[in-house]
């Protein structure tokens, strides 16, 4: 593992941290600067939606939600969460496409082949 790439482990690390403690502030800083270092990584644009919608940030953490299903696209859990976000900003058919995609998913069908 490079230096880098052991550094933004490290930084998510940290930041999960402070989303168990309630500092979701503090983690989101710090999922950003995970993506900036690697935007590549999955984990950290999936948590960083995760973490934006929690403080009602749902625009922002839409596109982080969108960024992570782009960089996973058979990945379950991103596109449940990316369907709660659309719900959260009144987009009910996005919301919808979203939830279908994870029903395919947990029915063991791809979205992606």
């Amino acid at each position: 593992m490079s230096d880098a790439s052991a550094n933004v482990e490290d930084l998510f690390d940290e930041a999960s941290g402070h989303v168990a403690l309630g500092e979701l502030p503090e983690a989101i800083a710090l999922y950003r600067r995970c993506v900036e270092l690697k935007p590549d990584f999955f984990d950290g644009w999936h948590a960083l939606g995760m973490a934006l919608l929690r403080t009602g940030e749902v625009k922002e953490a839409i596109g982080a939600g969108l960024m992570a299903t782009t960089l996973q696209p058979n990945d379950l859990l991103a596109w449940t969460a990316l369907s709660q976000m659309y719900v959260s900003n009144g987009q009910i058919a996005e919301a919808e496409d979203a939830k279908g995609k994870a029903r395919i998913l947990s029915l063991g069908g791809k979205i992606v082949k």
